[in-house]
This record gives C-alpha cells, sequence and structure tokens, in this order.
C-alpha cells in the first residue's frame, strides 16, 4: 500500500448548506415504477394503505427522503391531471406510447400521489404537461392542488374527497422539451416557459418554486437561452428571480452507446472504469452550467436542478424493453457516492437532484419480485441511506494538498478517492470512496479546528464489482461497522479497500 493521502478538514469552517434536496428522487409512471412498485392497489395481499406498498415506504423514510418528482419524465407530457382524479372506476384510460405502449387506468393519480408524499415524509415536485397540455391545464392543476377557498378547482378538490389544500412548492414546467417533450428549439422552449410560468400562480400562502425544462447533458447554449429569457431579471413586482426559479439539466451515466449501453451485471474492469469516467463528467458538467448561469445571475439567485441522473444500462433479459427494469451492483453503489461528493461541491448553485428512479426503473433504490412480491434494497439504496447525513449541513471543505491517485481509462484519466464532509448538529460526516478495482489506500483526516470524539464508521463494499442484491440474495451488499480507523496524531488514519464507500462520522467541539 502506498503512504496514506492526506486531507486537511477545517471542521470550524462551514461552507455553503448541502441542500437536502440533492437526495432526491424520480417516479415516473413507467414499467414497474408505480403499479407494481409504489402501487398495488387497495385488494392487494401485500400490506397497503390506500394502495400503496407499506414496505416501500418503510424502507425509504429510511432514507429521510425529501421530494419526490412524479409523474414524469416523458409521461409528464402526455399525462392529463384530470383523468386521474374522482372515482378510480370512473377514470378514463390512457396509452403510456413512451414506455411499453401500455394501457394505463389512471387509478393512480393525484390523490394518491399526494397520499404517498405524506406517508413517505417527502415535498411533492410535480412536473406539468407543457408538450401537449395547455397553460390552462397547468393553472387549473396548481389551484386544484393549492388553493383554499370556493374557487372552481378548490370546489372540484372537495367532491374528490379532499378538504384542505396541499403545499406544493416545486413545479416542474415541462420535462425535455428538447426531445420527448416537444422537440423543441430552446428559444421556442422560453417563450413558452415564461408563458406557462405566468399563469402557474401562488395561491394563498403556497409559493411555487418554478423549474424550467432545461438541457440535455453538454448543451450549454440552452442553459444560456434560458438565463437570457429571465435578462432583465424581476419586473412587473415579481421576485428578482423572474418567472422561474431554476433550469434542470438531465445527464445520465452511460458508458456504452445508447443501443448498447452495456450490462448491469455482467462487465469487465475496462467497463467499469470507463463508467466511472463518465460519472465523473458530472462534475464539469455541473461547473460548465454554473459558469454560464453566473454570467447572468452572478449572485446565484436561480438555482439549478439535476432532475434526472444515474446509470443506464440494457434492459435485464426477459424483460419488456420499454419498462427499463435493471439490476443495481456496487459499481452503481460507487457511481452514486461519487455524485454526491459533486453535489456537495456545487453547494452554492444546485439545489435538487432527483435520481432515476426509485423503484423498478433505472438505478433504483429498491426492486420489487412480482412473483413473490419480495422487496431488495440495492446497494445504491445503502449510499443514500450512509450518506443521509449531509441533507442540510454545512459543507466544509476537503483538501488534499499532495494531490490523489490517478488511473488512465483510454484518453482520460480518472482520479481514483473522492471525498466530502459536512457538519450538522455538532456532528462531522466525511465520505470517502475507493474506486481502484484492486488496489487498497489509506486516508490520513487532517481534522483542524476541533477536538473529535465518538467516532463512528461504516463501509459498502462486496468481493467482486458486479456483486449486487436480488431475491433470496438481499444482503450481498450491505454496509457493515468498519473497524479500519485509527486515531492519529492530529486526526484519524482511514483504511479504504478496493472499490469501497466508507462514511466517517464523529462529534466534534469547536
Amino acid at each position: 500500500m502506498s503512504a496514506p493521502i492526506r486531507a486537511i478538514i477545517n471542521v470550524d469552517v462551514p461552507g455553503p448548506v448541502i441542500s437536502r434536496h440533492v437526495y432526491g428522487h424520480f417516479a415516473e409512471h413507467l414499467g414497474r415504477c408505480i403499479y407494481g412498485g409504489f402501487y398495488v392497489g387497495e385488494d392487494s395481499d401485500i400490506p397497503n394503505k390506500g394502495g400503496i406498498r407499506l414496505d416501500v415506504v418503510q424502507a425509504l423514510r429510511a432514507l429521510q427522503i425529501p421530494n419526490l418528482r412524479w409523474p414524469g419524465g416523458c409521461f409528464a407530457d402526455e399525462y392529463h391531471w384530470r383523468d386521474g382524479v374522482g372515482p378510480r372506476a370512473e377514470r378514463p384510460q390512457m396509452v403510456n406510447s413512451h414506455w411499453g405502449d401500455v394501457v394505463e387506468d389512471n387509478s393512480f393519480g393525484t390523490h394518491e400521489f399526494m397520499a404517498l408524499c405524506e406517508l413517505l415524509g417527502a415535498e411533492p415536485y410535480v412536473n406539468g404537461n407543457l408538450g401537449s397540455g395547455t397553460v390552462r391545464e397547468m393553472s387549473d392543476w396548481v389551484e386544484y392542488l393549492t388553493r383554499g377557498d370556493d374557487s372552481p378547482m378548490a370546489a372540484l378538490r372537495r367532491e374528490h374527497g379532499r378538504d384542505e389544500p396541499w403545499r406544493v412548492k416545486f413545479w416542474g414546467l415541462g420535462n425535455e422539451p428538447w426531445g420527448c417533450g416537444g422537440n423543441m428549439t430552446a428559444a421556442h422552449y422560453a417563450e413558452e416557459a415564461r408563458r406557462y410560468a405566468t399563469y402557474c400562480r401562488d395561491h394563498g400562502e403556497n409559493r411555487l418554486y418554478r423549474i424550467a425544462a432545461g438541457a440535455n447533458s453538454d448543451d450549454y447554449a440552452w442553459t444560456e437561452t434560458l438565463m437570457k429569457a429571465l435578462n432583465p431579471l424581476g419586473g412587473c413586482g415579481r421576485d428578482p428571480r423572474g418567472l422561474y426559479q431554476a433550469v434542470s439539466v438531465h445527464y445520465y451515466t452511460i458508458p456504452g452507446t445508447w443501443d448498447d449501453k452495456g450490462e448491469a451485471t455482467q462487465f469487465t474492469e475496462e467497463d467499469y472504469y470507463r463508467t466511472l469516467v463518465r460519472a465523473a463528467f458530472t462534475d464539469e458538467l455541473l461547473r460548465n452550467h454554473s459558469n454560464v448561469m453566473d454570467c447572468y445571475d452572478p449572485e446565484k439567485k436561480v438555482g439549478l436542478v439535476l432532475d434526472e441522473w444515474g446509470t443506464w444500462w440494457n434492459v435485464e433479459k426477459g424483460t419488456n424493453p420499454g419498462f427499463l427494469y435493471q439490476q443495481n451492483t456496487l459499481r452503481d453503489a460507487l457511481v452514486a457516492s461519487t455524485h454526491f461528493d459533486i453535489f456537495h461541491g456545487h453547494a452554492d448553485r444546485l439545489v435538487m437532484a432527483n435520481i432515476a428512479q426509485t423503484v423498478n426503473v433505472l438505478q433504483a433504490m429498491i426492486l420489487t419480485d412480482p412473483d413473490s412480491g419480495e422487496l431488495v434494497l440495492t446497494p445504491t439504496y445503502h449510499v443514500f441511506e450512509m450518506n443521509a447525513g449531509h441533507q442540510d449541513a454545512a459543507s466544509l471543505r476537503v483538501d488534499t494538498p499532495d494531490g490523489l491517485p490517478v488511473r488512465t481509462v483510454g484518453q482520460e484519466e480518472l482520479t481514483t478517492v473522492s471525498a466530502s464532509a459536512s457538519r450538522k448538529d455538532g456532528r462531522v460526516l466525511v465520505s470517502l470512496s475507493n474506486l481502484d478495482a484492486a488496489e487498497d489506500v489509506a486516508v490520513h483526516l487532517d481534522l483542524r479546528g476541533g477536538a473529535v470524539s465518538d467516532v463512528q464508521a461504516r463501509i459498502l463494499s462486496a468481493g467482486s464489482l458486479t456483486a449486487h442484491n436480488a431475491p433470496g440474495h438481499a444482503t450481498e451488499v450491505a454496509p457493515v461497522a468498519h473497524d479500519g480507523v485509527s486515531r492519529t496524531d492530529g486526526g484519524l488514519r482511514v483504511e479504504l479497500p478496493a472499490h469501497s464507500f466508507v462514511t466517517v462520522s464523529m462529534a466534534a467541539d469547536s
């Protein structure tokens, strides 16, 4: 093993607060995410409340899930909310043309989603239909959800069994308008976003946080167009952030091609490293979008939202290709852990991120077996749980003056140790990832500005990169206590085995 990596952390110098919302989630009407995942119906033998699966709720509550984005995704721009309210037996069917071309009965709609958010203790992030809907349709949905008097939509909500309005802060103005959301140009979408945002009104004490649908990956010109549409900021007595308060971006970790993205559980070491290089690009992506935004909003009043991220593999063999069901290995967990380190480093601009998706789709937290009903927690789930202490914590800078190990991957370089830290309620949480497939490393945490005590460490790893959890083998990749932490002069020595994720939590006096 080489000499320990020195990492300096001043525990008494807080940086920008890490919004809990960067640990957000995404639930689309896609495959078995909603039906068979979150929602099994009231007649199911699986314990449920109003048809909502309670073991899924319990598992997600352990993550302190801060928000849930719904109903899409591409599905959002073909979803008409009035079809999903009122008596379930009277709701019309619809075709989910994007995802499997299946017929849905609209039994999971607005009231069911809001009930799910209440069970989860999560804030709803509702994505409106800008692609195939109308301004009035979206405006009415805001009124239906959030208005408390005797307006027409509030009366309709009461007719459907809900007296009091909900609080719904986060509101998406369409999804991927450059593609499935309407194949628009940036300029055309910017005008539409301004128009729709005008009629998505604040009702009562509810204040909307409108999110304009942003770029596909590194399309920085799209972000610039949206920022120009807010310049000059303000006007007409509105909030200085203008008609929308944030812009989004989507980026998936795909080391292969769109036609052959690679296999979820059968991959080589070369595939592994290439995947982590693509994941690490997220840092450059967020930095460049932030730089564009800084030109028009140097005070960082407009938020950046990465509301779709995660790995995307070929679907599992034998499953519907339109359902995007994939397994989830230790590799996926390390993709997630490095993403969170990147998110923490952009806490001054990044206000929300949503992994795609929560149950049974893409880089899911939870897989449910359609035959046995068994629930499996994925390796990615455990990263979210181990990192929960970073939510709404003050970020702490991690300096590595002697550098970090680097591996050449094709024509690119991968830094193979990733780290971030934060402080909240008198405790410091340090997250460390060793991405090297074969070499162990050690990190010397040089902790300054306070005495630490009550050190607790956990590790997530496995015997192979392809290890994953499945029915009957649900704990192949699961966190355990880590005994590889020892005291040193001025700090801690942390052993990082190959391909592992470690968190170290400690009390800190300053």
